[in-house]
């Protein structure tokens, strides 16, 4: 798409990549293993301590995450120079999209003409959103009077547009042939990108726990304290980011002036340049975590040995010193949270609560909608075959996009007012939270969705009538309500507490920085005497901060929903609903054995269209 870079990358801007690569490695590695130590600890002491039953009454959908398989033609702008041509998309269940020049070529099993991931794209359907937005990327300079070559986007102007966005990489225009195809994509791509995002925010890995705290703890050392989506993506994803970041002034400084062109032709060039840079990153940032990877194993299985036989004795240390350096600094902190952050604590509180409450109350209304809808089936129908098709559709609608946008546009509708709350705060991460609030309801579907149907399996049989088994189902309904209000309950209290610390948390440690580093000094020698890698000076004062700021958000919640249980610790609380371990197993699984429509299965009695048992099961 659009004109190439004046100068593409040669073999000495690419070494400087590698070596800029290599130099964020050398940095981050260290405090990645320093937080794989913490991780350790933090899930060991947790398996130990005494714990009430979880107390989650949903059971849990066996279904990993994923998107349902999205297909069609579609008119792409691509080639030098770029012009309009067809082409069959395809949208992977693991969120990869792929393109090929005829459907045929998909069919049988050929290569594509083309593939993406997903990570941290943004789709537009708006072809003057798009100009606009080409608009900023190189603004004409007062002086600039170079002619304006012809455009092909302004040439052939586009009715159903979808052009997908990213901040680093290649942008992909595509066109559908009508509205219902667009809204149909658009809806499907906002699925997988969501999906490639909170990867490691799904994940309950300690590695990936590690990880996140060693990407945080790392740009607070570069000086970069607030929250922001930096974190979407896989791993490598997120380091690629983080150095794109840092490479970007630097960049639009001595490459911007040089690109041949104007107006939008510069736009284009300027993104292909930094889809290079991005290639060139990504592949350095791979290449080193799949190098670092058999020494995390390694490392992992140290961690384990050596922490578990001393756990005891580490915590014991470990909250001695905290008791210690508590007295030292409870006073300034205290100071700073009643200047700096109670005065928006309540008003952020509110409006995630009112958030969450919108989203919970959408999924639980299409729940019950979908439950009805069997209901009525079973009464009415003369057919076996027709109910297992209605008991198919029932068990995707966690994975159906056009139902569940229902529930994802109340979270998407609070973004603007949340956005302008949480600024002050150096949070820019609101797309992150809005993911979240996004995979927590997709999750809460998919396990009141299993367990009504695990639960229905139980109870029919074929020695029901129509009117035993409708009421049978009425009674599941029921039960399936109530846990769903049980586990939505705890999950709105997890969530909002979880991004309540992600949005204030950096910011108090950022107030305190300078502070804190006088307080700190007297007791480095205490910690090194400890001589466990999981002990850090740094840990245990983010905890004693987190420790303090959780108690004043546990009282915000305690009003807010007028309950006294707040007092969950904070390992769980931004804990990801899913494990995304063998997604893209699954995904590649899933290529040629997804059922467009469950099979016809055996006939039943005319009287009680039935299946047979566990026809309900998910």
């Amino acid at each position: 798409m659009g004109g190439r870079p004046s100068s593409p990358l040669d073999k000495r801007q690419q070494q400087h990549l590698r070596g800029q690569v290599d130099a964020l490695l050398r940095n981050f590695l260290p405090c990645y293993r320093g937080q794989l130590a913490a991780s350790v600890l933090r899930q060991i002491s947790r398996e130990l301590e005494p714990r009430e039953p979880a107390g989650c009454q949903l059971m849990r959908s066996k279904k990993l995450p994923r998107v349902r398989e999205h297909r069609g033609h579609l008119t792409q702008l691509g080639g030098h120079p770029p012009r309009w041509q067809p082409i069959f998309c395809v949208l992977r269940g693991d969120g990869r999209l792929e393109w090929f020049s005829l459907r045929e070529e998909y069919e049988n099993g050929g290569h594509p003409l083309g593939s993406m991931t997903l990570t941290g794209y943004t789709v537009l359907t708006s072809q003057r959103e798009y100009l606009h937005l080409l608009d900023t990327l190189c603004p004409v300079s007062s002086g600039d009077h170079t002619q304006e070559e012809p455009d092909p986007l302004l040439e052939m102007p586009v009715t159903f547009p979808l052009f997908l966005q990213h901040p680093f990489r290649r942008h992909l225009c595509f066109s559908a042939a009508s509205r219902e195809a667009q809204r149909a994509w658009r809806l499907a791509l906002q699925g997988g990108i969501r999906l490639r995002g909170t990867v490691l925010q799904r994940s309950k890995a300690p590695a990936a726990r590690a990880f996140l705290d060693a990407v945080r703890l790392y740009r607070q050392h570069q000086g970069h304290f607030g929250g922001d989506d930096v974190t979407l993506g896989s791993d490598a994803e997120v380091l690629t980011g983080v150095l794109m970041r840092e490479l970007l002034p630097a960049l639009r400084a001595q490459t911007l002036p040089g690109l041949r062109g104007a107006g939008r032709h510069r736009a284009w060039a300027w993104i292909e340049l930094l889809d290079a840079v991005h290639a060139a990153v990504l592949a350095g940032a791979s290449a080193g975590l799949r190098a670092f990877q058999p020494e995390k194993d390694e490392l992992l299985t140290v961690l384990e040995k050596t922490i578990r036989p001393d756990v005891d004795q580490i915590l014991r240390q470990r909250e001695r010193l905290a008791g210690r350096l508590r007295v030292q600094v409870q006073g300034p902190l205290e100071s700073c949270l009643c200047r700096k952050v109670d005065t928006q604590l309540s008003l952020v509180t509110q409006k995630l609560l009112s958030t969450m409450e919108a989203v919970l109350s959408a999924v639980q209304t299409l729940l019950a909608q979908g439950m009805d809808r069997l209901s009525r089936h079973l009464r009415g129908s003369s057919s076996g075959t027709s109910l297992r098709k209605e008991v198919y559709s029932f068990g995707e609608m966690p994975w159906d996009p056009e139902l569940m946008q229902t529930c994802y546009r109340q979270a998407e509708r609070s973004q603007g007012r949340l956005g302008q709350l949480v600024v002050p705060f150096g949070f820019s991460g609101t797309r992150s939270l809005i993911f979240g609030a996004q995979d927590l309801a997709q999750q809460l579907m998919a396990d009141s969705v299993a367990t009504f149907l695990q639960l229905a399996d139980e109870c029919l049989t074929t020695a029901l009538d129509c009117t035993q088994a409708a009421q049978q189902l009425e009674k599941v309904r029921g039960r399936v309500l109530k846990k769903f209000q049980s586990d939505s309950s705890s999950a709105q209290r997890e969530f909002i507490r979880g991004w309540l610390l992600c949005i204030f948390l950096p910011f108090v440690l950022s107030q305190r920085e300078w502070s804190c580093k006088v307080d700190l000094l007297e007791f480095e020698g205490d910690v090194l005497a400890v001589g466990s890698p999981a002990l850090t000076l740094e840990g245990i004062y983010e905890d004693i901060v987190q420790g303090v700021l959780l108690q004043r958000i546990n009282g915000e919640l305690k009003k807010a929903l007028g309950v006294s249980d707040v007092s969950c610790t904070l390992d769980g609380c931004s804990e990801a609903p899913w494990d995304q371990t063998g997604v893209d197993e699954e995904a590649k699984a899933q290529k040629g054995t997804c059922p467009g429509q469950p099979g016809s299965g055996a006939e039943v009695q005319p009287f009680c269209p039935l299946p047979p048992p566990r026809t309900f099961c998910s």
